[in-house]
């Protein structure tokens, strides 16, 4: 099988022996869990339950009307204990729903719904009502992404099985122990959006995985013509724009989204989870994640319901040697944000719990630009980033703007093959806070 690739990127070191061969385990005796109200892009959420109600596993807890508004679900049946600021994976204190397990089980999924018989209507409003979103890390709707509009029609369904980031291994877990269920979430897609093509884009690190998939796609892929193409081991592969260009040849054009290329890329859970919603009912009240790093005496893949306190996890179910520790991460090391503790829950987005030590969590000190060129070879993006930061340096805003900073997508590429150790990825992600904070101002400004 050929093995494709895009231009640029890099090649951290992978760290993924530590856990890519153990199995998921499932954490399902948790004491509370704390429910971010607001976890995907989009309207903000308002809960639906107050102090002392008593939920049922499933049970809609939190939503809102307006822009791409997605329910909340609990993912433990018990009392509502707090509605309350919590420290959430961004490092900002968030609106959270503490609920307490009451040592019941009730449930309250969905009944189970034939995504082949139904209309393409109720089929949207399944996954909308399962609350799904990317799982990959931005958080988008799935709804939103299966409902495009007419002028865009899709013609190709990714699965994003490349996992580039190091460390993390729950995708391949999956893909191990439930390539049926990612096959029919990708045929369930298919029909959805009717489309007749489908692509698993797999990391050629994950080759071992090609057999298992073929069989699944025999057995579970209801006629639709679904394959996997192996993609070259490299950083950042999972970058859906990267993952288009790299399987089929297309370009994402500047400001635009995969389904302008006639594209809709999902991750593995994300598939998963879509299956979960028609075949079981069940909404997305669990995720599944990856535990390592040089400080974590007990690397796993877990699957924990939603909202549970990381903190909680430790010394039953993960073992840390608090002494080495120099680091906490949510995601991945190269794009996943530094927490000051792990007392924070797991959301539907969180891929991997790292637990960094000193070797792994080294700072340089930043020196001088060398202009050498590596991180505009580097970029995937096929950006400028020393131009950037000399942009950003001064404060210019409108250059960095047309040199492409909104274009970046924050991956760190540049960042790590920075041999000045220049945090690259850091100001540009200050830029765009400052670029976005300063159109807001010229657009209030001309509507008065």
């Amino acid at each position: 099988m050929s093995t494709k690739t895009f231009k640029g990127g890099a090649h951290p070191p992978e760290r993924k022996h530590r856990s890519e061969s153990l199995p998921i385990e499932y954490v399902r005796q948790v004491q509370q869990v704390v429910i971010p109200v607001n976890q995907h892009f989009g309207a903000p959420i308002q809960p639906l339950v107050k102090v002392g109600d008593q939920v049922k596993r499933g049970q809609i807890i939190a939503n809102a009307e307006g822009r791409m508004p997605l329910p909340v679900h609990a993912s433990i049946a018990g009392v509502v204990k707090k509605i309350e600021p919590r420290m959430q994976a961004n490092n900002l204190d968030g609106l959270a729903i503490v609920i307490e397990a009451d040592g019941s089980d009730g449930t309250d999924f969905m009944p189970p719904m034939d995504a082949f018989s139904c209309s393409h209507d109720e089929a949207i409003k399944r996954i909308e009502d399962a609350g799904i979103i990317g799982m990959g890390g931005a958080g988008f709707p799935t709804f939103v992404k299966l409902n495009p509009p007419p002028n865009k029609p899709i013609s190709l369904v990714i699965a994003n099985a490349a996992e580039c980031e190091p460390y993390l291994t729950i995708d391949e877990r999956l893909m191990e122990e439930f390539p049926g269920d990612l096959v029919e979430g990708m045929a369930i897609v298919m029909h959805i959006l009717a489309v007749q093509r489908g692509v698993i884009g797999l990391e050629d690190n994950k080759i071992h995985l090609v057999n298992k998939l073929e069989a699944a796609i025999k057995d579970r892929s209801r006629g639709m013509d679904i394959s996997v193409q192996l993609l070259k081991t490299k950083y950042p592969q999972g970058g859906e724009k990267m993952l288009i260009t790299a399987l089929t040849g297309k370009e994402v054009p500047s400001g635009g989204l995969p389904m302008d290329v006639g594209c809709v890329v999902q991750n593995v859970g994300t598939f998963k989870a879509i299956t979960d919603a028609f075949r079981n009912g069940m909404p997305l009240i669990e995720r599944g994640f990856t535990v390592s790093g040089g400080a974590c005496a007990t690397p796993k893949n877990l699957m924990a319901p939603i909202g549970t306190l990381v903190s909680d996890l430790v010394p039953d179910v993960i073992t840390i040697n608090e002494g080495a520790l120099r680091r906490v991460i949510f995601g991945g090391p190269m794009m996943g944000p530094s927490l000051p503790s792990w007392s924070v829950p797991i959301q539907k987005n969180t891929s991997g719990v790292l637990f960094l030590d000193a070797a792994e969590s080294k700072v340089h000190e930043e020196g001088p630009c060398i202009r050498c060129g590596r991180c505009m070879r580097a970029c995937s993006c096929r950006l400028s980033p020393a131009l950037l930061n000399v942009a950003l340096n001064v404060q210019d805003l409108d250059e960095a703007e047309s040199i492409g900073l909104l274009d970046c997508i924050e991956c760190g590429t540049c960042s790590f093959v920075c041999p000045a150790h220049i945090q690259l990825v850091q100001r540009f992600r200050v830029g765009k806070q400052l670029l976005r904070t300063k159109k807001q101002k010229e657009a209030q400004r001309a509507g008065k």
